[in-house]
């Protein structure tokens, strides 16, 4: 009989990580199993710990159903699809990773932006369509210098705000409080911050509480010469709203790398020329996927090994 502890893993991760995982504990694969409840109910009294991705998480109605549940380790910084109430009162300890994907994230949230006011994926298509041959591209929008808020000064927000300020940005922000430590404008009211941006770009945590808080009013401050960017979760923004924006040009564009659907984004996004899109991929690349993977895994040996979590939420 197996000594190592029991992990029921909810999605897959990279192959370096599952070597690891695999070499350290009995990992249940849940989403390769036939039956996924006959392998929870088949295991459930050896698991120890869940293994999840931030997109997956981990209702209450799992951890019900598993009694020997310590820790839920997850892969990624957002933990809105994890019950954490139900973790908390049974004395389930969470983890993230934070800090390691803060650059990777904030990259793609000024990448989103450059591509969508200066026209990147348009300007790729018309040279490789030939049209450059038969006159010049009509002309797209600066970033440089103009008036950007960002939604959710957190870690991801901070590192938006400095790419910002390093193109001479006037940048204001919206949150629950201001913070004394950085040198930009607090707005506590976000139409507000959209009637003074041109460039609105979400930052914020998921869940309830700011679910659909990027409305129809934000948008309609936010005009028609504003651009919009998310690289925080699907459910911040109210995305009927977005679309309907979108078609009737109430607002420039918008650069988005979630959706409130994702992976299957609601169609009438994709024939938009003012949108550009993303897989939900702004950390990904390899150094910070290896990093999270080794957090992941570092906060899993560490609650084995009886040591303090490295990056605990609950």
């Amino acid at each position: 009989m197996s000594t190592k502890p029991e992990v029921l893993m909810i999605g897959a991760y990279p192959a370096w990580d599952m070597e690891d995982l695999d070499a350290r504990y009995v990992v249940h694969k849940l989403w390769e199993a036939t039956d996924r409840d006959r392998l929870i109910e088949e295991h459930r009294d050896g698991i120890r710990a869940i293994a999840t991705r931030g997109e997956l998480g981990a209702s209450a109605d799992l951890m019900k159903r598993l009694p020997a549940l310590e820790i839920i380790s997850c892969y990624g910084v957002g933990t809105d699809a994890i019950d954490l109430v139900h973790a908390r009162v049974n004395g389930i300890r969470v983890t993230n990773t934070p800090d390691v994907l803060t650059a990777d994230v904030a990259d793609m949230a000024i990448g989103l932006l450059l591509a969508v006011a200066r026209k990147i994926p348009q300007a790729d298509r018309f040279v490789r369509e030939g049209r450059w041959t038969k006159g010049n591209m009509p002309l797209v929008t600066r970033v440089t210098g103009k008036s950007a808020g960002v939604v959710g000064m957190g870690r991801v927000g901070a590192a938006v705000a400095k790419r910002l300020a390093a193109f001479d940005c006037e940048v204001a922000y919206f949150d629950l409080a201001r913070r004394a430590d950085l040198p930009y404008t607090f707005v506590p009211d976000l139409v507000e911050l959209a009637r003074r941006a041109e460039f609105l770009i979400v930052t914020l945590a998921g869940g309830e509480s700011t679910k659909g808080i990027v409305n129809a009013r934000v948008l309609d401050a936010l005009g028609p010469d504003g651009i919009l960017v998310n690289v925080s979760r699907g459910s911040t923004v109210d995305e009927t709203a977005l679309i309907r924006a979108l078609e009737a040009k109430a607002i420039k564009g918008a650069g988005l790398d979630v959706f409130w659907n994702e992976p299957n984004i609601d169609e009438r996004l994709l024939p938009l020329e003012n949108v550009v899109v993303q897989p939900h991929h702004a950390s990904g690349t390899t150094e910070t996927r290896r990093a999270m993977g080794k957090l992941v895994r570092d906060n899993l040996a560490a609650h084995f090994s009886g040591s303090a979590l490295i990056t605990p939420v609950a």
